[in-house]
């Protein structure tokens, strides 16, 4: 009985730091998958971030998490517009109605984009200016950005201008990912902005206007798809840029080594 005892405490590993860290995460994954970060605390959805959203903490991730790319996105908007409508619709296909103020919660996705499997993250955030103090955290963490509004209210369009400045500052990078979205085109009867100042606004920007409504799921997923491609494309351009510099670096390297040989 001795004998076999001892086996078996020879046979128990340690909980390496790594394994320990990998059912951290997940537990802490699926508070922020099922909405249960909101009334947490700020704290907690801070570190949350540094968790999922940190390059040096996603190579602690198994290689079968990191085998499919993964597209980053922060929905921003004032409160009230429908940036949580238009998230579950596309997460669940459901239309939740009800509206209850988010502070900020996060969703993760598989989804095939243009033949190839991805993951997509969601970081839906909080509108109303009780939380304006966090919102860097949340911009420095996201690829790209769904500015949303709501086409029956003219403060939330006014509202976008503040929004894009805000990321364009935490980012420091004009070209940043991003799609101007009109939510509620079911209410037409209500419309307070125009689809022409609305277009107008984005071509001021430089960046695509696309008009959505959460409750009959139009052209939901073509503004999450479309962000996608346009997170793509640009870390492809930032993928040759920086292999360009590396390209122009072992050159130099290579020159300055025949000139000290000569």
């Amino acid at each position: 009985m001795e004998r076999s005892a001892a086996k078996k405490k020879k046979k128990k590993k340690k909980t390496s730091s790594a394994a320990a860290l990998h059912h951290f995460q997940s537990t802490f994954r699926l508070f922020g998958e099922r909405g249960e970060l909101r009334g947490l605390g700020e704290g907690f959805f801070i570190l949350y971030l540094q968790i999922f959203h940190n390059p040096k903490m996603a190579a602690n991730k198994p290689k079968g998490q990191n085998s499919l790319a993964l597209h980053k996105v922060i929905m921003v908007g004032s409160g009230g517009v429908g940036k949580s409508a238009l998230t579950l619709q596309f997460m669940y296909d459901e239309f939740v109605e009800d509206y209850e103020p988010t502070k900020a919660d996060s969703y993760r996705k598989k989804v095939v984009l243009d033949g190839e499997e991805v993951q997509i993250d969601i970081l839906d955030t909080a509108g109303q200016e009780d939380y304006a103090a966090i919102r860097d955290n949340y911009f420095r963490s996201g690829e790209g950005f769904l500015c949303v509004f709501s086409i029956t209210e003219l403060e939330s369009f006014a509202a976008t201008a503040d929004f894009r400045e805000q990321i364009l500052r935490v980012k420091e990078d004009e070209n940043v990912p991003f799609l101007l979205v009109g939510n509620k085109s079911d209410l037409e009867d209500k419309r307070q902005v125009s689809i022409e100042e609305a277009k107008n606004r984005a071509d001021q920007w430089n960046v695509n206007y696309v008009e959505t409504s959460a409750k009959t799921r139009a052209n939901v997923d073509k503004v999450f798809f479309d962000l996608m491609r346009e997170i793509r494309a640009r870390k492809m351009e930032d993928s040759k840029e920086k292999n360009g510099k590396k390209k122009r670096k072992s050159l130099a390297k290579r020159i300055r080594e025949r000139c000290c040989i000569l």
